[in-house]
């Protein structure tokens, strides 16, 4: 593979990445303390889920520019192919090589906590792959907004963790709602903003089936959600007082939940797409030191 280092790092969409580091963090801090907890699981652990993020956004790079709609679609920053700084067989080879990456750590971490693991990273990759790439794309289909709960939220927290431990923790499907609910969050977000285009073009998104008014609810009912979950744990005593820390970041919360509201215009809900996914950051790494202390 060639290019400039700069093109790569756009095409890998960086301002996503938060959320394959957040639900490392929330299951590393479940497991921490736990017999067979090591930091080195951890950090290959948060290696593949980075591989596997950056995988799914060059297949989304590469599925898009081959799209006959793609070329009427607006040119942001991380279209790298139509930009003519990265090739479309460049943008695919490295797509397989993130992915083979990603593939062969996970086996390394299967080796070590069990077979179950397999196919909790085998469903991701699929995911990750199936989202954007293949004849039918399952985010064409209003599909995006499930699969990112389930696998961005449960399935990284609960695989985190069982890579650590190798058993099942309910606490971890408790805490992963927080996590799965703002990535989900950023993807309605997302949606919120192109819907006109993904309207002109026949792309089935939750905004261009269920509606703007419907989606902007639901968006709002995920934060309230990503909040419940701490507070209703520590003001029940059934947690530590700490995890009242992410609360710290209500103040970004109401002011983006005023954004996705009120917004019609591509630049607010951009604004509103960004804030979101700090929020995510912000939030997700707030939890993980809650659950730490």
């Amino acid at each position: 593979m060639s290019g400039t280092l700069s093109a790569w790092l756009a095409a890998a969409r960086p301002h996503t990445l938060s959320a394959a580091v957040v639900p490392v963090l929330v299951g590393t801090a479940l497991a921490r303390g736990q017999p067979g907890f090591a930091w080195s699981v951890c950090g290959l652990t948060l290696f593949a889920s980075l591989l596997v993020q950056i995988g799914a956004n060059f297949v989304d790079e590469y599925s898009d520019h081959g799209a006959t709609a793609s070329a009427h679609k607006y040119l942001a920053p991380h279209k790298v192919i139509a930009r003519g700084q990265l090739s479309a067989g460049q943008v695919r080879a490295g797509a397989l090589a993130v992915f083979g990456a990603a593939t062969l750590i996970g086996l390394a971490l299967v080796w070590r906590a069990g077979w179950p693991l397999f196919w909790l990273a085998l469903g991701s990759l699929a995911v990750a792959y199936f989202y954007s790439g293949g004849p039918r794309p399952l985010g064409d289909y209003a599909l995006g907004e499930p699969l990112v709960f389930v696998t961005m939220g449960p399935v990284m927290v609960m695989g985190t963790v069982f890579a650590q431990v190798s058993r099942w923790e309910g606490a971890a499907l408790l805490y992963s709602l927080p996590v799965a609910a703002l990535v989900t969050a950023i993807l309605m977000a997302n949606n919120l903003r192109d819907s006109e285009e993904d309207r002109r073009h026949g792309r089935r998104t939750i905004v261009t089936v269920f509606g703007k008014a419907a989606v902007r609810t639901g968006y709002v009912t995920l934060l309230a959600l990503a909040f419940a979950v701490p507070a209703l744990q520590a003001a029940q005593g059934a947690a530590s007082g700490w995890l009242w820390l992410p609360w710290l970041t209500l103040p970004l919360a109401a002011r983006v939940a005023g954004w996705v509201l009120r917004a019609e215009d591509r630049d607010t809900l951009h604004r509103a797409l960004r804030a979101t996914s700090a929020l995510h950051l912000s939030f997700g790494v707030l939890l993980a030191a809650g659950l730490l202390l």
